[in-house]
């Protein structure tokens, strides 16, 4: 696979893009008017994968710019709500129908990071995520 040149950080502004799109989808605002009286966050509280893709589908649509900016969030956020909303209502057509790289679900990161933690990182730097049933399971802190 071929890396293109990026910065060693995501930009403020794609930060911003991400956890407004976020905090959209949580409060249950995410793309209106196409989720207008659409209850999908029942949905997603039971079928977590619908979640998975919305936020898959906005992250393979996204664009930056050289400096790391969004340069179509508003769409990326559209095409979410279309999934959202096909998911929701069977009857809903999405148009233009999704391609296939839109909709791809890649790997997860590695199960460590490859960069080392800083060495003091609070009072519980000797945190270690655990594994339950295959997915990434945070124990509860005591």
């Amino acid at each position: 696979m071929h890396r293109i040149p990026h910065p060693s950080k995501l930009s403020q502004d794609f930060s911003g893009a991400l956890r407004t799109f976020a905090f959209w989808v949580a409060n249950g605002t995410v793309g209106l008017p196409v989720l207008e009286r659409i209850d999908y966050r029942s949905v997603m509280m039971d079928e977590p994968s619908l979640m998975e893709r919305t936020f898959a589908i906005f992250a393979n649509v996204i664009e930056l710019n050289e400096q790391g900016e969004p340069v179509n969030s508003k769409y990326a956020e559209f095409r979410a709500a279309q999934y959202i909303r096909s998911y929701c209502d069977p009857t809903y057509e999405v148009i233009p129908p999704f391609a296939d790289w839109e909709q791809d679900l890649y790997g997860p990161p590695p199960r460590h990071d490859p960069k080392p933690r800083p060495i003091d990182s609070g009072p519980n730097n000797s945190f270690k995520p655990t594994l339950h049933r295959g997915v990434g399971h945070v124990p509860a802190l005591r």
